[in-house]
């Protein structure tokens, strides 16, 4: 069943299905908006780049506190392009935790350099400065820290690391929107920070679109005719370096900046919602990620992990609450990467069969959030249950 109509559609037993996520809410919110934008888009004919592009551009440096933000078309391409901006190709070495979605080591291997997989904290499954420091070869020029699940790791010991060892620090905040580490947000730590604006996200769009954010004008401007087939800044047909077509177009520029004005309101309606989940996981037998102390996260994603997620899965479903997996297989175990892999990585491997994410998205009722609280509830008491009587 498609989400869109599982948001509607009755269950045998009389209950609504609660939908993993509802992106016809968010947009039904800015409707208004954005048919607006799209109308003098469309009696300007300004389709690629102009006025609409722009004006993201400078709002998304703005919140994320940057100097320059770069559009691009896809979250996939803002690491790609990033990497070979910044000279990474064959020959060096780019560290990426071997959780996250395969698009991080994906970006890595299409810019020609080599993967190296590195583990993950327990408790938040993000990547640690002691997983880091221990895979840093004399080949190894960046770490791509991914802020999975819109959770931040520890940025000031990872930045203070690179710096040490003299690599460059690269963010993956493509499911981070908003969130922050001491105050300072996803995309301002590193010499880039790289977002997707899928329209899953916190912010998305309506299609693939990205974006890149820097404060060096010399990495957004190479990133600008990058994305440009290596334009010369003011010529059409001058081009100085061979690059690609990744260009963020104006019908979801507008998408974003009408959304964009909401994303604090929708982060903290997500919060809100975590607040009540974690409150009803009292048992343990279901256990959320952690935030890193420091961090205040976003929560794309409602993760937990849970001792048998057949169990929890058949649960949810019977109460008639959608699910998903992020992600079932580590990077570093999904066949074209496995030549990368050097050694097992306990973590994310025990992590992959245990992980559930529940349903959550900013306009989640109160029923809706009661309900999946209560199956929360259920499951720690099946589950506790089930291990004392095997005890």
């Amino acid at each position: 069943m498609a989400l869109a109509d599982a948001a509607t559609a009755a269950s045998p037993g009389g209950d609504a299905w609660v939908p993993f996520t509802d992106l016809r809410a968010m947009t039904l919110e800015v409707e208004t908006e954005i048919w607006r934008g799209w109308s003098a888009i469309v009696e300007s004919s300004a389709f690629i780049g102009g006025s609409a592009v722009e004006l993201f551009e400078q709002q998304w440096a703005e919140y994320c506190g940057t100097a320059h933000a770069v559009g691009v078309a896809n979250g996939t391409d803002a690491l790609q392009l990033t990497l070979m901006a910044l000279g990474i190709g064959p020959g060096d070495e780019v560290i990426v935790p071997a959780n996250t979605f395969i698009a991080t080591a994906e970006a890595v291997v299409l810019s020609g350099a080599t993967p190296r997989f590195v583990d993950v904290d327990p408790h938040t499954l993000l990547i640690t400065p002691e997983t880091v420091e221990a895979s840093i070869t004399d080949e190894t020029r960046a770490l791509i820290v991914v802020h999975l699940y819109g959770q931040l790791a520890d940025m000031d010991a990872l930045r203070a690391l690179t710096d040490r060892a003299g690599i460059m620090l690269i963010e993956d905040a493509a499911q981070a929107h908003g969130g922050t580490w001491r105050g300072y947000r996803a995309g301002s730590f590193g010499v880039a920070g790289c977002f997707s604006f899928y329209p899953g996200k916190n912010l998305g769009a309506f299609g693939d679109a990205g974006a890149v954010v820097c404060s060096d004008p010399v990495l957004a401007q190479r990133l600008r005719s990058m994305r440009d087939h290596g334009r010369v800044a003011g010529s059409h047909y001058q081009h100085d370096m061979i690059a690609t077509n990744s260009r963020l177009d104006a019908l979801q520029a507008v998408v974003l900046s009408a959304k964009l004005a909401r994303l604090e309101a929708w982060n903290e309606s997500r919060r809100s919602i975590m607040a009540s989940y974690r409150a009803a996981a009292s048992a343990g037998s279901l256990r959320f990620i952690e935030e890193t102390p420091g961090a205040r996260g976003v929560y794309h994603l409602a993760v937990a992990r849970v001792s048998d997620r057949s169990a929890a899965e058949r649960l949810f479903a019977e109460r008639h609450l959608q699910t998903a997996v992020h992600y079932p297989t580590p990077c570093h175990l999904s066949g074209p990467y496995r030549r990368f892999a050097d050694s097992t990585l306990p973590v994310a491997e025990g992590a992959a069969g245990q992980i559930i994410s529940l349903p959550l998205f900013p306009h989640m009722d109160q029923r809706q959030v009661a309900r999946v609280c209560e199956a929360i509830s259920e499951l720690d008491q099946r589950l506790v249950y089930a291990e004392s009587s095997s005890a």
